[in-house]
């Protein structure tokens, strides 16, 4: 009897324990009125997709969050809307392949990252055309490129995925 007392305790507590810890979607606004922030929370952590916005309206970034740090994919977005920059987060730090965006949502570079310092290869480029190419280690630069071909035969190009 004891043993069948102690499991139906255990199952209320779990019960309430699953309650009390329920996903909730938060929204947070400007004093204008204009929204500042919204997406998931879970024990009072971000989880799930989030969006953050300017004091304008318009998006500032955007993406997914596990356990409070960033990960995936995300958005970055200047005041006027135009991408700044966009990649892959992994527990809150940049890594993998990002893209960076001038002034006109133009693509500048695409560099690996890892740990959030350049870490493999970053491309640049000028009016959608590629210009150059570097090699990064640890966000110190260690080769540079101005060539496609000299770029090609010296590198393994699937590195570049």
């Amino acid at each position: 009897m004891k043993f069948a007392q102690s499991w139906y305790i255990i199952f209320i507590l779990l019960i309430n324990f699953k309650f009390s810890a329920q996903k909730t979607y938060q929204k947070e606004y400007f004093k204008n009125g204009n929204l500042k922030q919204e997406g998931w929370l879970f024990n009072e952590k971000k989880v799930d997709y989030w969006k953050f916005y300017y004091k304008n309206g318009n998006i500032r970034e955007e993406g997914r969050y596990k356990n409070g740090k960033k990960v995936k994919y995300w958005y970055f977005y200047s005041v006027n809307a135009i991408p700044e920059k966009e990649g892959h987060f992994k527990m809150g730090s940049q890594n993998d392949w990002w893209l960076f965006y001038d002034k006109k949502g133009n693509v500048n570079h695409k560099c690996q990252l890892k740990n959030n310092k350049k870490n493999g290869y970053c491309l640049i480029y000028k009016k959608n055309k590629l210009i150059k190419a570097s090699k990064f280690k640890g966000g110190k630069k260690i080769k540079e490129w101005t060539d496609f071909s000299s770029f090609r035969k010296e590198n393994n190009l699937n590195d570049l995925r």
